[in-house]
């Protein structure tokens, strides 16, 4: 999309959070042949994203008047993801769609996953497995088959086509009582393995991507949430509110509850 050098993180990939509001007043200065071409020139945008390699973009229907339309784009390459931002601002005219708010981070491994190792030593402590046996080397071989694709599902993820969409950025604390970052690592990684079990209750309900913005957005981490129903998206962030990590440790941004369409849906949904 840029005649520029590919600028790929070290590893994962590129993620912008975009949300608008349409300026209806902008929009009805326009003739019909002008708003038809300029819808037209957003889907031929959309399908051109679509094309690139490893790049995906979603587009949602906002719920509530904190914005009308937003995208989420995911892509290799810092150049196209810039690209495509400015493109999108302009792709139904100018002043027609507004920013109102934005997200940009990085899909990321997480520093708290359980290692091979921790696997290991639990299979011996917990279910008595003795190292060297058969039944150990196979209960290993599996956690790593589970962890190649886990890793690979944080770092590349192909992005559900569910229905319900909530995003929102978090920060940890960093208050003299309760700050995250004072914390030894492994009290640490106890609190968010903790974390991540209420978050696996959830399996097939919520489909779930944390992206990590520190030293690139006002925000810490992005959290993008998929569901078919708004009820679990509702349902686990209750959840986890009791948890020590987000009650104790966490502060959270506005919250985004979209709806994914497509683009011609889209359209009709925000009065276009």
């Amino acid at each position: 999309m840029t005649d520029w050098p590919v600028l790929r993180p070290k590893e994962g990939w590129h993620v912008l959070h975009l949300f608008y509001r349409v300026e209806f007043g902008q929009w009805q200065v326009l003739t019909s042949e002008q708003r038809l071409s300029a819808k037209t020139n957003l889907s031929a945008l959309v399908q051109e994203i679509r094309s690139l390699p490893s790049t995906q973009i979603l587009t949602f229907s906002v719920v509530s008047p904190k914005a009308d339309i937003g995208f989420m784009l995911l892509t290799e390459d810092l150049h196209t993801a810039n690209s495509i931002e400015k493109r999108l601002t302009l792709s139904l005219g100018a002043n027609v769609l507004a920013p109102v708010f934005s997200f940009y981070s990085l899909t990321e491994r997480s520093e708290y996953t359980t290692t091979e190792e921790d696997y290991a030593t639990s299979l011996s402590a917990e279910k008595g497995l003795s190292p060297g046996s058969p039944e150990f080397a196979q209960a290993r071989g599996e956690f790593r088959q589970r962890m190649q694709k886990y890793l690979q599902d944080r770092l590349y993820p192909n992005m559900p086509d569910w229905p319900v969409f909530c995003f929102y950025p978090m920060t940890k604390r960093r208050d003299a009582a309760q700050n995250w970052y004072i914390l030894p690592f492994e009290k640490r990684k106890e609190l968010m393995l903790g974390h991540g079990r209420i978050g696996r209750q959830y399996t097939g309900r919520v489909r779930q991507l944390i992206t990590g913005s520190t030293g690139l957005d006002d925000g810490e981490w992005g959290v993008s949430l998929f569901a078919h129903d708004i009820f679990e998206i509702k349902s686990i962030v209750y959840a986890m509110r009791f948890d020590a990590v987000s009650a104790q440790y966490a502060d959270f941004g506005k919250f985004y509850v979209g709806l994914q369409l497509p683009l011609d849906d889209l359209f009709r949904r925000i009065q276009l």
